[in-house]
């Protein structure tokens, strides 16, 4: 094996799907390895996925034997936003700053707590640009690099379902004329991709094949874990007409749950591809790729071919390297994992040659740290060269007293000349002193650098599960987020109030592009807001005693109004209550000084409310 051998992870819903790549010379990829490693329910779950996922990689890594520590990784698909727009024709200068605005629209979080990228995959014949956005909160990349840490694996870069599923076929399939469909059916949601000469087209699905595993534990009052079981082992989709009813209960539950789920799906891959043909101007597909571990349940691929009318043929990722797979492979097994791999091969496509779509959603706050992790041998030779140097001194510092006891009478009259050297190591000392401390400092001071990441990253979480719990409890999806950031210390001298500071400048605005959003330019050249409601309260910091200590964090939160989802009047108050206890139960904030800072505002021109939330931190933090 050589040294350009790695790893290709995706981390789906389900499994875990794990294989080993070596590059050839002539620039092409050889399968050394592979594993899959199910997940089970706290797979899908955020609770409990990071602990599950870090256990299933230790574990095939260890049985595995992958010697490689680099790795690609395909975030999971449901936790992907994704979506194709297009652009009227604009001067290339303008590209990227309306693309930001067209993410600041689409994307359905703040841009600051999400990593996004986009990829411009051609032109219509009218000069649109055809564009793939596509976005995945940070701490979700944040995990998959706790994850690979903690296997001891390196992350190199972060690809996503539909980018890596695309190079995949354009990779094995290139060969094929004509529109071609790939479903691609996981646990939790399906991708929907459309292949057309150098057109490509993809949506991802809301419906997987997990939806089918709980609606037969609901119906046969069975745990998760072993209505899978049950499904995977005797379970098929049925198919319908006059077809006799299996005689196992089992059996004719899941038939017919599995087809009204596929029948689900069927409809809107109907839509889809509606869609395509008129919106994209695409033509009529003439066969349809099924992969994902949704697509292997027994008739599937006919209900399919029954539905849409075209010939069904499973997706094979290593078409193009059946002759370069190692022969310890167990070839058996991999021909029945083949159609799980599509993802995995994808993301490895990347380190081989330039792709049809290049995407790589590795925050800043990643990189920063491999960088700092690289720099840590340098920082720690560093500390060593300064530990021989104060050993250097002690033992000359040594072999000088020693002669000195020994030759007493003779160094007193040399006296004067040693007194000499005594003040040029007692000044070298000092400046070695001088150089410890800044050492320390520096010290210090990394370890402060990243005290307010943590910070925002625990308040996050806290924020996420609090929209889960009240999800749960109040039946009704939560959304909350805060509304406005801005610094302010008003201890610091010649501060000037929120009301003086000047608002941060938006990119410039296209009319097309804001007529197209039902926004208009105001007289003055801003927007024209559909609701002229302000935050009461903006986003600030304060201390009572040093400047440079931060102790206070005033911030406005702003959530989706519920209460008519939820049919509870009350339902606004119980979030920003919700919120408070959750973060006076965080390590970092001190409960006696958090609490709500006024009452809970709603607007109803946006469908949501606000409320002040004041954060005292238990140990202040420097800025």
């Amino acid at each position: 094996m050589s040294n350009k051998s790695f790893l290709s992870v995706d981390f789906g819903a389900s499994t875990l799907k794990v294989a080993e790549f070596d590059v050839t010379a002539d620039g092409s990829l050889t399968l050394i390895n592979f594993g899959i490693e199910p997940l089970g329910i706290a797979g899908s779950q955020d609770a409990a996925r990071e602990g599950v996922v870090i256990k299933a990689l230790q574990k095939l890594v260890a049985e595995r034997g992958f010697a490689s520590k680099n790795i690609n990784v395909c975030a999971p698909g449901f936790h992907v936003f994704s979506k194709f727009v297009k652009l009227p024709p604009v001067d290339s200068s303008k590209v990227t700053q309306i693309i930001q605005y067209e993410a600041q629209q689409n994307v359905p979080f703040p841009l600051e707590e999400v990593v996004w990228d986009y990829q411009i995959l051609g032109t219509t014949g009218s000069g649109e640009l055809e564009v793939l956005l596509v976005a995945v909160k940070s701490d979700i990349i944040e995990g998959l690099f706790r994850s690979g840490d903690a296997a001891g694996l390196k992350l190199q870069l972060v690809d996503v379902s539909p980018a890596a599923l695309c190079n995949a076929y354009r990779f094995n399939y290139a060969d094929l004329e004509g529109c071609t469909m790939l479903l691609d059916i996981g646990a939790k949601t399906s991708n929907l991709l459309f292949f057309e000469g150098n057109k490509v087209y993809a949506r991802s699905i809301n419906i997987g094949a997990n939806s089918i595993t709980q609606e037969f534990g609901a119906e046969a009052k069975l745990p998760f874990a072993r209505a899978e079981e049950i499904k995977i082992a005797e379970g098929f989709v049925g198919l319908g007409g006059a077809y006799e009813e299996p005689e196992n209960p089992h059996q004719a539950a899941i038939s017919k749950i599995s087809r009204q789920v596929m029948t689900r799906l069927h409809i809107q891959v109907n839509q889809t591809l509606q869609f395509y043909r008129q919106q994209q101007a695409g033509s009529a597909p003439v066969r349809l790729f099924l992969s994902g571990g949704g697509s292997i349940m027994p008739y599937t691929a006919q209900f399919f071919s029954e539905k849409l009318n075209v010939p069904v043929e499973y997706f094979n990722p290593l078409r193009a390297i059946q002759d370069r797979i190692n022969p310890a492979v167990n070839i058996e097994e991999l021909e029945k994992s083949a159609h799980l791999l599509g993802e995995v091969v994808g993301a490895a496509l990347r380190n081989i040659a330039e792709c049809p779509v290049e995407m790589n959603l590795m925050p800043k706050s990643l990189l920063q740290r491999q960088q700092i992790s690289q720099k840590k041998p340098y920082l720690i030779a560093a500390v060593f060269s300064l530990v021989l140097v104060v050993l250097a001194f002690g033992f000359l510092y040594s072999s000088l007293a020693s002669v000195k006891e020994e030759a007493f009478h003779e160094l007193d009259q040399k006296a004067a000349p040693l007194k000499t050297k005594d003040s040029q190591l007692t000044k070298l000392k000092s400046e070695l002193d001088k150089e410890s401390k800044r050492v320390g400092q520096l010290s210090a001071w990394m370890r402060e650098r990243f005290a307010w990441i943590e910070f925002y990253n625990q308040v996050r979480q806290v924020m996420i599960d609090t929209e889960n719990k009240l999800g749960n409890e109040l039946g009704a999806p939560v959304g909350m987020w805060f509304e406005k950031v801005k610094t302010y210390n008003p201890l610091a001298e010649g501060s000037a109030s929120l009301e003086d500071k000047k608002e941060e400048e938006e990119p410039e605005k296209d009319e097309r592009f804001l007529a197209r959003y039902g926004l208009a330019l105001s007289k003055s050249g801003g927007l024209n807001k559909k609701s002229s409601k302000k935050a009461e309260t903006d986003f600030f910091m304060e201390n009572n005693a040093d400047t440079n200590n931060i102790s206070t964090v005033l911030t406005t939160i702003r959530a989706v109004d519920i209460r008519e989802q939820s049919g509870d009047p009350g339902a606004n108050e119980k979030i920003a209550y919700a919120l408070r206890d959750a973060l006076r139960a965080s390590p970092m904030v001190d409960p006696k000084g958090t609490d709500l800072g006024g009452k809970v505002v709603e607007d109803p021109d946006s469908g949501t409310f606000n409320f002040p939330l004041n954060i005292k931190l238990k140990t202040p933090i420097s800025l």
